[in-house]
C-alpha cells in the first residue's frame, strides 16, 4: 500500500479533559494511535475559547508529523459535557460557560476544517465497539466508565445512541455515581466487597432496564477488575474494557469520519 493510501485511513482525535486536552493521528482501519499522543495542560479558567486555542495548538502539532492526514480532513473531539447537536448542554470539570455554548462551530472555525464534537463517554463507548472489547457484537452493548463520576455509552448494533446519562440512574436513594463511581469508593474506603456490593446493585438495576447483550467496564479502575469483577453474578456477560486511555482520542476520530461520511 502506498505512503498516500495509508495515510488516507489516518485522522484526528482530540480528547478534552477537565486537567489536560490529548491528541493523537488514530489509524481508522486498527484503531491505533499512528505514533505518540500530545498534552497540553487544560487553561484554567477552562472557556471555550481558551480550550478552544490548546486544541489548534494540539492539531497544529500532529499536522506536522509526517504520519499526519490530509490538511482538510475531519478532527473529532470528545468533550466532558452532554453534546447535543454540536452544543454543550452541560460542563462537568469544566468553566460554565460552556454550557450553551456551540462547540462544533468554535472548533471548526479555529481549525478551519470540519470538526465533530461529542461526549467523553460516549467516544470511549464507540471505540470499544468497534476495535476492542465489544468487537462484532450484535444487540446492545453498555460501556460504563467508573472513574470521578460514571459515565456510560449506550451502543446498539454497532451505532451510538448518544447521550445515555446512566451514571445519574438512582441507586439507594441517591445518583448512583455518588455511590458506585471510582471516586465514591475511594472516599469512602470501601473494601473491594462492599464496592462490588454497589456495583451488584446497580449493573442488577441496568441489566433490568436494558437487558443488554454485554457490560464493558473502564475507567481507571478497570485495570484492577480482577478485584471486583469476578463477584458480580448477573446475568449478562460483564468485562473490562481494552483500549485504556487511548480510547476517547480513537472513539472520537472514528465518530467524526462516520459524521462527514454521511452527510
Amino acid at each position: 500500500m502506498s505512503k498516500n493510501n495509508t495515510k488516507s485511513h489516518h485522522a484526528i482525535g482530540i480528547d478534552i479533559g477537565g486537567t489536560g486536552i490529548k491528541g493523537g493521528i488514530v489509524n481508522l482501519k486498527k484503531g491505533e494511535l499512528v505514533g505518540d499522543r500530545f498534552r497540553i495542560d487544560t487553561p484554567q479558567p477552562s472557556t471555550p475559547e481558551a480550550v478552544a486555542a490548546v486544541v489548534k495548538q494540539i492539531v497544529d502539532e500532529l499536522m506536522s508529523r509526517p504520519e499526519a492526514p490530509e490538511a482538510d480532513s475531519q478532527v473529532g473531539v470528545d468533550f466532558p459535557a452532554i453534546i447535543s447537536h454540536g452544543v454543550a448542554r452541560s460542563a462537568a470539570n469544566v468553566d460554565k460557560s460552556w454550557i450553551g455554548t456551540d462547540a462544533d462551530a468554535l472548533l471548526t472555525k479555529i481549525l478551519d476544517r470540519p470538526v465533530h464534537v461529542m461526549n467523553d463517554a460516549d467516544a470511549a463507548g464507540v471505540a470499544e465497539a468497534k476495535y476492542g472489547a465489544g468487537q462484532d457484537q450484535d444487540g446492545t452493548v453498555l460501556v460504563i466508565t467508573l472513574g470521578t463520576g460514571i459515565g456510560s455509552a449506550f451502543i446498539f448494533n454497532g451505532k451510538l445512541v448518544p447521550n445515555a446519562e446512566l451514571g445519574h440512574l438512582e441507586l439507594d436513594g441517591f445518583d448512583a455515581e455518588s455511590r458506585a463511581s471510582a471516586t465514591a469508593r475511594e472516599r469512602e474506603n470501601l473494601s473491594w466487597e462492599a464496592y462490588a456490593e454497589r456495583l451488584q446493585r446497580y449493573f442488577t438495576h441496568l441489566e433490568f432496564l436494558f437487558s443488554p447483550e454485554l457490560f464493558i467496564v473502564g475507567g481507571g479502575i478497570s485495570k484492577r477488575s480482577e478485584d471486583f469483577l469476578p463477584q458480580l453474578k448477573l446475568r449478562t456477560k460483564i468485562i473490562p474494557a481494552e483500549l485504556k486511555n487511548n480510547a476517547g482520542i480513537v472513539g472520537a476520530a472514528l465518530q467524526a469520519s462516520r459524521h462527514f461520511k454521511t452527510k
